[in-house]
């Protein structure tokens, strides 16, 4: 006897968003659809559609997990007890260790690029930025460039996008973050020439 599919009152956006999670780290964003997803939960498409107009809001509630899980990393280091400078080194190892321990969701947040969702994602990733972008003026004793700032950021990211597949967590790669985030801290603080 085959296990009673949930009803519409029985099917939470949680489960379809758990359903969804395992499917888009299992396979592109464009191999998953509201029909594999709901096949996997036992249930009709269509009761998929009651929680969500498409497999695009689906993707953007589990990215607004994520980014949300990295915003307060942000926030809890910019606010713990430590000075301003083993903060700044703080933001940029817990950035480069948020994405060495999540690869599939930092892949997911960063690296995944259609159409469908480029405005959605796009825009959680902008909001997150600013945050970082923020964090690192607020705890600079300086006045920072911008140009500063973001070329910061895409060296966090580049560092994650290079080791992302070569280690399984932040702890293989400690060492490496280390002198990476003291290196950044260097550039930052440097003389202008």
């Amino acid at each position: 006897m085959s296990p009673r599919k949930p009803t519409t009152q029985e099917l939470t956006k949680e489960m379809i968003i758990h359903e969804a999670h395992k499917q888009f780290i299992a396979k592109d964003f464009h191999h998953v659809s509201m029909r594999s997803i709901a096949k996997e939960l036992g249930c009709s498409h269509g009761a998929i559609y009651y929680h969500f107009k498409n497999k695009a809001e689906i993707f953007y509630a589990i990215l607004g997990e994520y980014f949300s899980e990295l915003n307060t990393t942000l926030e809890n280091t910019v606010n713990g007890p430590e000075d301003s400078s083993t903060k700044l080194k703080n933001i940029l190892v817990g950035y480069m260790a948020f994405g060495l321990n999540n690869q599939s969701q930092y892949e997911l947040m960063f690296m995944v690029r259609d159409n469908e969702i480029d405005g959605l994602s796009q825009e959680a990733a902008n909001l997150s930025y600013e945050k970082f972008a923020q964090s690192v003026q607020a705890l600079s004793e300086t006045e920072l460039l911008l140009s500063d700032i973001h070329s910061t950021f895409i060296a966090l990211h580049g560092f994650v996008a290079h080791y992302r597949h070569y280690v399984k967590n932040y702890e293989e790669a400690k060492e490496a973050v280390d002198v990476h985030a003291r290196f950044l801290i260097k550039a930052l603080i440097k003389v202008e020439l």
